[in-house]
C-alpha cells in the first residue's frame, strides 16, 4: 500500500481527503460520497426537521444522530429582491444623511441616545468614525466643562455607551451621587424612576471585577425591575425592561437583539423612519450575503461526504448561525467561512472522543494529531481515519489561505492547537471511561481548550489582524485572557442547560455536576454558583477588553464578545447542537432565512434629514 499517496506539504492546495485514502478504507460505505441533488435544490426553501436524537448513545453503540435541518433540500437561498447592487444608492443615501443626522450639533443626551440606537439597530459598522468622532467630542467637552448627568437614566447611559467604546476613563464613581451616604446604598427614592432604573440595570453589566458600586448597581436595579415590571403604564418601556431582565444588552448577539429591537424603535415617538429603513434594508442585505455563504458551505459539506458518519451531531446551519453572531460584517465572508468549517471540524472530533473511540484508539489519534502524521492512518478504524484526514486537510486549507493572503505560515500554530484540544479530549475521555469525577477547577482548566473556542478564535485572529507577526502569533497561542474567558463563558453557558445534569451522551462531564460530586450541593445551588462565575467571567472579560486592546485588533476583540454573547443566546434555547425548542427554530429562520419586512415603512419614510 503506497502509504506516501496520502501524504502531501502544507502548502500543497487542498483536495477531496477521500480520493488520498488508501483503496482498503475507500471500500467502505462509509466513504462513499454522497449528492444531496444540491441543483435540484436551488430553488427550494430550508425545512426544519422534527427528529431529536437518541440521548442514551455510548461509545459502544454510536446510534445516528438525525440532523435538525435537513440539508437535501436546503437552497442557495437566493433573494434578489435586497441585493445590495439593487440597493447601493438607496443605501448610500440614507447613509449620508444618517452621517449630517450626527455631524449635527445637538445636546449630549440626544447625540448618546442617536449613538445608541444605531448600534442597537445593527448598524455601528458603518459609522465607526462617526461615532468616535462624536464621543471624543463629547468625552473633551464634558471634561472641560466638567459637566455632570444629573439623573440616573443620562449618567447610566453615558456610562454605558462609554465603556462599551472603550472609554476606562468612565469611572463607577459617576453613580456615587445616587448613593444615600448613610446607608451606602442607591437612594430608595430611584426605585420609582423605571427608565433610570432600566438604564442603570444595563450599565452594571460592563462592570469590572472589584467595583462594588456596579454591583450595587445590579442589586438594586434587578430587585426594583422585577417589582415594578407588572404595573408600568408605558407598554414600550415595560416590553424594554422585560427583554432586559431576560437578558441585558450586553450579552446579546448584536445580529438577533437588531431584529427585535428594529420593532420597538418603530414604535418610538423619537423614531426616525430614515434610519431605521437602513437599518432593515442593511439587515436583509447581509442576511443574503450569510446566506449565500451558507449555500457554498453545504456544497462543500455535502461533497466531503461526512454526513454518512452517523455517530457525530451534522449540524452545519448551527454552525453557520454562530459564525454569523460573531462577526456578521459583509467583509469577513471568509471569515465565516473558514471558521465554519473549523466548527464543524471540532464538533466532529469531539463526537470521535466521546462516543466512538476506545482508550487505546483515542490515545493513538491523540498522538498521530500531535505528531501530524497521517502516514498511520492505517492504524485506526476506519471512521477515525477518516475524520482525521478531513481534519488534516481543513487545516492545510486554511494555511495555503494565509501564505498566499497574509503572507505567513501559520498551520504550526493550528497543529499545536489541535494537539492541545485533542490532548484535553482525551483526559476528559479517561475521566469518563474510568468514572473519575474531577474537581471544578481540573474540569474548566481541561474545558477552555476542550470547548473549541480557542481554535476558532484563532482563525478570526488571523483573518481580521492587520499585523499578522510571529510574535502576535505566539502571543495568542498562550491564550490570553480574553480568550480564555470568551471560551469560559462558552463552557459554562452550555453547562447550564436544563437537560446538562444527569450525564447522557457519551457521559460527558460538566461543571454542575463536578460542582456538585465536590461540595455535595443540590443542582440548584449548583446552577447558583455557575451563574455567579458567569457573572464574574464577564467582568473579567470588560477589562480584558481593555487590556489587551493595545495587542489585538478591533475585529478580533468584538469576536471574543460576540463569541460570548452567541453561547449566550445558543444554549438558551437548547443544547446548542441538537434538541431545540419551536422558539429557537424561529429564531434561527429569522436570522438565517427571513427577510424583514419593509413595505410598512413607505408611507412615513421621507427621503432626506428629519
Amino acid at each position: 500500500m503506497a502509504l506516501q499517496a496520502i501524504f502531501f506539504t502544507q502548502s500543497q492546495l487542498l483536495i477531496d481527503p477521500l480520493s488520498r485514502i488508501p483503496c482498503s478504507l475507500r471500500s467502505n460505505p462509509f466513504q462513499a460520497l454522497t449528492s444531496h441533488a444540491y441543483a435540484r435544490a436551488a430553488h427550494q426553501t430550508i425545512v426544519c426537521t422534527s427528529e431529536t436524537w437518541n440521548p442514551t448513545i455510548t461509545a459502544s453503540s454510536a446510534s445516528t444522530k438525525p440532523r435538525t435541518w435537513d440539508y437535501g433540500i436546503v437552497p442557495s437561498l437566493s433573494n434578489t429582491e435586497y441585493t445590495e447592487k439593487e440597493w447601493a444608492e438607496e443605501v448610500q443615501t440614507m447613509g449620508d444623511d444618517v452621517r449630517v443626522i450626527m455631524n449635527k450639533k445637538m445636546e449630549p443626551l440626544e447625540k448618546l441616545e442617536l449613538i445608541d440606537a444605531i448600534q442597537r439597530l445593527g448598524l455601528e459598522y458603518h459609522f465607526k468614525m462617526e461615532i468616535e468622532h462624536s464621543l471624543k467630542s463629547l468625552y473633551e467637552s464634558a471634561a472641560a466643562a466638567q459637566h455632570e448627568y444629573d439623573d440616573l437614566y443620562s449618567a447610566a447611559l453615558r456610562f454605558r455607551i462609554f465603556r462599551q467604546h472603550h472609554y476606562y476613563e468612565i469611572p463607577q464613581d459617576v453613580f456615587r451621587k445616587f448613593i444615600d451616604s448613610e446607608t451606602g446604598n442607591f437612594r430608595s427614592v430611584l426605585a420609582n424612576d423605571v427608565k433610570g432604573l432600566l438604564s442603570l440595570y444595563e450599565a452594571s453589566f460592563l462592570g469590572f471585577k472589584g467595583e462594588v458600586v456596579m454591583d450595587k448597581a445590579l442589586a438594586f436595579s434587578t430587585a426594583h425591575l422585577k417589582e415594578k415590571k407588572k404595573i408600568i403604564s408605558s407598554p414600550d418601556l415595560a416590553v424594554k425592561v422585560e427583554h432586559a431582565l431576560d437578558m441585558p444588552i450586553h450579552w446579546r448577539p448584536n445580529r438577533l437583539e437588531a431584529r427585535w429591537f428594529m420593532e420597538v424603535y418603530e414604535e418610538q415617538p423619537d423614531m426616525n423612519p430614515n434610519l431605521l429603513k437602513l437599518a432593515k434594508l442593511d439587515y436583509n442585505i447581509v442576511q443574503l450575503i450569510h446566506r449565500e455563504e451558507f449555500g457554498r458551505l453545504v456544497r462543500w459539506w455535502t461533497e466531503l461526504g461526512l454526513g454518512n458518519m452517523t455517530f457525530f451531531r451534522d449540524n452545519l446551519v448551527e454552525h453557520c448561525l454562530w459564525t454569523s453572531l460573531v462577526i456578521f460584517d459583509p467583509k469577513y465572508s471568509d471569515l465565516r467561512e473558514m471558521t465554519t468549517k473549523v466548527v464543524a471540524m471540532i464538533t466532529l472530533i469531539d463526537d470521535v472522543y466521546d462516543l466512538l473511540g476506545t482508550l487505546e484508539e483515542l490515545e493513538l489519534l491523540t498522538h498521530l494529531i500531535n505528531q501530524w502524521d497521517i502516514t498511520k492512518i492505517d492504524e485506526l478504524p476506519l471512521n477515525m481515519a477518516t475524520c482525521f484526514v478531513a481534519l488534516y486537510n481543513i487545516t492545510n486549507e486554511i494555511g495555503l489561505w494565509a501564505m498566499t493572503r497574509r503572507g505567513i505560515n501559520i498551520i504550526p500554530y493550528m497543529r499545536e492547537a489541535w494537539s492541545d484540544q485533542c490532548k484535553a479530549y482525551l483526559e476528559e475521555a479517561k475521566w469518563c471511561q474510568k468514572h473519575f469525577m474531577p474537581t471544578l477547577k481540573e474540569y474548566l482548566s481541561s474545558a477552555v481548550r476542550s470547548v473549541g473556542v480557542f481554535l476558532t478564535l484563532q482563525c478570526c485572529f488571523l483573518i481580521t489582524t492587520d499585523n499578522l507577526t510571529e510574535d502576535a502569533l505566539n502571543y495568542i497561542v498562550k491564550i490570553p485572557s480574553i480568550v480564555r474567558c470568551s471560551s469560559l463563558l462558552i463552557r459554562l453557558n452550555n453547562d447550564l442547560v436544563p437537560t446538562a445534569v444527569g450525564l447522557a451522551e457519551g457521559d460527558k462531564l460538566n461543571s454542575l455536576e463536578c460542582f456538585m460530586n465536590e461540595t455535595g450541593a443540590s443542582e440548584e445551588q449548583a446552577r447558583g454558583h455557575i451563574k455567579d462565575l458567569v457573572h464574574k467571567t464577564w467582568k473579567t472579560l470588560n477589562k480584558d477588553v481593555f487590556n489587551d486592546s493595545c495587542q489585538f485588533s478591533g475585529p478580533f476583540v468584538t469576536a471574543c464578545l460576540n463569541a460570548a454573547r452567541a453561547s449566550h443566546w445558543i444554549y438558551r434555547y437548547g443544547d446548542g447542537h441538537g434538541i431545540r425548542s419551536q422558539e429557537a427554530k424561529e429564531h434561527l429562520m429569522s436570522a438565517l432565512v427571513q427577510p424583514i419586512p419593509i413595505e410598512q415603512l413607505d408611507h412615513k419614510f421621507i427621503l432626506g434629514v428629519k
